[in-house]
């Protein structure tokens, strides 16, 4: 029930055509549109890798692209700059610290050279020693430069290179001056003690050994410390020659000249958003004056107003997904679809929803949109869109089974077929790979957007309270629900409906307004009287007549009840809110004149005394072309039944008579019929009669 409330309340608004909610529609449309406008991706042409380029492709802009190429080449001078790196044997080093602690413990020397030391001091500074001679790495200045230039400090790094191999090397003065000063400096240990233990290593001959792991180690710290070269492009510059092939370089160069497109277009800057914006209300502006030219009541509809904007968002946006999935997968086989199909998504929306004169509009506007906006090929996307909403529009003419979108969808994809051949002629080419690309990437498309509209139609149909060919044909379904009971309960009305229909149905098509309509629109007009059905003289089949057990007003009464009771009957089963305007306004604010003129003769006569408005339905009067015609058809289906003799006549006599005084009475005021459609239906009804009710051949008897 609440969600009932929120659906009456959406449509009541819909219903307001106000002008305010208008504008307000049309703000929204403006809004959507220039962000659309403005976050615009960039067509660049197409490359797969390793495959020989389709075009000659020039730099549009000055741009700089990662030049892996130029940076590997200088990653590997960097390498070269990493000499040969030496480490002290790492046995020799342990030998010699064994050879001072046996020292230590076999000879008193040391006692007297440095009195002041102890054991366990000289055994830790040994310690510091042997350290130090397993950490140092011996290598040229430059390699040593290098290292500090990529803070590679693992290690201590000496500069000396030994002349005559790597054996019996004798480290430099330089290296234990060092050492020294590098253990003395943690304040552990005296002076003496640590000169006494460097000087028993230094006296060592040593033999060095390349660190090969160190080396690799070291170069590739180098290389990754050179920072990505980037190339300056000109533009007009030769990216890449037809033919040739495709390598990551070309690859990097378009993905960067690209990017340089899109941050030139500024999107963050002011004046590029105000420049979206005026774009937008321009393209908004134009789109109103032609409708409040061309198609007044639809710029006065705020229903139809907000089902338009509500289509043309919604191809934005699908428009937009496409776009970022063949981009996205620019470098599979879904960068070949060059062509993608969008705007008969929206024509054949706005065809069965609205009207084919707007879906034209909605086509070209789109299209122009589109080309201009989207990442393809503007001129022959505009061709191929506008080729095939035009076969739409036209093959959407009187879809009413939902599975006809399908067909409507395959008649424009063929199309499509020639366009896409005659591009391939214009390559000066008989036959292409890329055509047979494009003819099943159109196919797709296609079928896509039947699957899409067939989904999206119910729920648009039941949001905007609008009534399309299909709905009107499945609400026509003798098995439904509702219409089982109505013939069940009141079969003469129900029979009475068939025949309103049809003769409603021949006179719509008289003026070209809904026959369709106007068929199942009947159906459904006189549902009120399932309350009551013995007061209605159709269902009483030679009953007693319940209106002589009450008085005129109290019958009248009984009878316009039939009005508000269908539209109670038709909120309660969610039948469309046309089907309701049609059971409030087929009587309009007519007169029940047989009661009324009984009530009169009960008063002698005396009009004063009869309150009219008593006898009067509560309307309102006809709004639509549709109604008017129903209302008059009505009236002239039952006055028929009573005529006596039946002939073109008597006919004529009745729809004339019956059409005057619905003139007179104003009932046709508000429906705009012309004097021409009203004589058009006039004939209409005449000839139709005619033919129900044509005389047939008397057979005789069989002996």
């Amino acid at each position: 029930m609440k969600q009932d409330r929120i659906l009456q309340s959406w449509r009541d608004w819909l219903s307001s055509d106000s002008r305010g909610w208008r504008v307000l529609v049309g703000f929204v449309c403006v809004i959507f549109l220039a962000l659309f406008l403005h976050f615009r991706s960039v067509q660049v042409e197409s490359l797969e890798l390793d495959a020989p380029a389709g075009t000659y492709v020039v730099a549009r802009v000055d741009f700089e692209f990662p030049d892996d190429e130029a940076t590997i080449v200088l990653r590997q001078q960097a390498m070269k700059d990493i000499g040969h790196v030496y480490q002290i044997e790492d046995k020799q080093v342990r030998d010699a610290r064994y050879h001072l602690e046996d020292l230590l413990i076999h000879s008193k020397q040391w006692k007297q050279e440095v009195p002041n030391a102890t054991f366990e001091e000289m055994y830790k500074v040994a310690d510091e020693v042997e350290t130090l001679l397993l950490e140092a790495r011996f290598t040229d200045a430059r390699t040593i430069q290098r290292i500090k230039n990529i803070s590679f400090s693992d290690f201590s790094y000496y500069e000396f290179v030994p002349d005559h191999g790597l054996e019996s090397v004798v480290l430099p003065v330089d290296f234990w001056k060092g050492a020294v000063h590098e253990i003395f400096k943690s304040g552990l240990f005296h002076r003496e003690t640590v000169l006494y233990v460097v000087h028993v290593f230094q006296q060592r001959q040593w033999t060095f050994v390349e660190d090969s792991a160190l080396e690799q180690a070291l170069k590739v710290l180098v290389a990754k410390s050179v920072p990505q070269k980037f190339t300056e492009v000109s533009s007009g510059t030769q990216v890449i020659n037809a033919k040739e092939i495709v390598t990551s370089r070309h690859l990097a160069m378009m993905q960067a000249m690209k990017s340089k497109m899109i941050e030139k277009q500024g999107l963050k800057e002011p004046l590029t958003i105000v420049s979206s914006l005026i774009l937008s209300l321009i393209f908004v502006t134009i789109s109103t004056l032609y409708f409040r030219i061309g198609q007044a009541s639809f710029i006065r509809s705020l229903r139809q107003i907000s089902l338009f904007v509500c289509i043309v968002i919604l191809t934005l946006l699908f428009a937009k997904l496409i776009e970022y999935v063949l981009l996205k997968n620019a470098a599979g086989w879904m960068g070949s679809v060059r062509y993608p199909l969008i705007v008969p998504f929206a024509t054949i929306l706005v065809c069965i929803l609205l009207s084919p004169k707007t879906a034209l509009f909605a086509a070209t506007f789109l299209s122009i949109i589109l080309s201009v906006s989207l990442a393809v090929d503007h001129s022959r996307f505009l061709i191929l869109n506008l080729v095939s909403s035009i076969v739409i529009i036209i093959g959407s003419q009187g879809i009413r089974r939902r599975k006809e979108v399908f067909t409507v969808a395959l008649k424009s994809w063929l199309s499509v077929l020639p366009v896409l051949y005659a591009f391939v002629l214009g390559e000066n080419r008989f036959w292409s790979s890329q055509f047979a690309m494009d003819v099943g990437s159109s196919f797709v498309f296609l079928i896509m957007t039947a699957i899409l509209v067939v989904g999206l139609l119910p729920a648009l149909e039941t949001a905007f309270g609008v009534l399309t060919d299909m709905s009107l044909m499945e609400y026509m379904d003798p098995s439904s629900d509702l219409l089982k009971e109505f013939s069940s309960l009141v079969p003469g009305t129900y029979h009475h409906s068939l025949i309103l229909g049809n003769l409603a149905e021949s006179c719509a098509a008289a003026i070209q307004a809904n026959g369709l309509f106007c068929r199942a629109a009947t159906l459904y007009h006189d549902i009120g009287k399932m309350n009551n059905p013995q007061f209605y003289t159709e269902n009483q089949q030679n009953l007693v007549n319940m209106h002589q057990l009450f008085t005129p007003k109290e019958s009248a009464q009984v009878i316009i009840s039939h009005v508000t009771d269908g539209v109670t009957l038709a909120r309660k089963h969610h039948l469309p809110e046309p089907f309701i305007d049609i059971i409030k306004e087929h009587h309009g604010t007519t007169l029940v004149y047989y009661f009324y003129h009984k009530e009169l003769e009960l008063k002698g006569g005396r009009k004063e005394e009869v309150n009219e408005n008593e006898f009067r339905y509560p309307g309102p009067k006809p709004k639509s072309k549709e109604s008017a015609i129903i209302m008059i058809c009505d009236s002239v289906e039952a006055a028929s039944r009573s005529i006596d003799q039946f002939s073109e006549a008597s006919i004529t006599e009745v729809v004339n008579r019956i059409i005057t005084e619905k003139e007179e009475d104003g009932q046709l005021d508000e429906c705009s019929l012309t004097f021409e459609e009203l004589s058009r239906i006039r004939n209409t009804l005449i000839k139709t009669l005619l033919i129900t009710h044509h005389v047939r051949v008397k057979y005789p008897k069989r002996i």
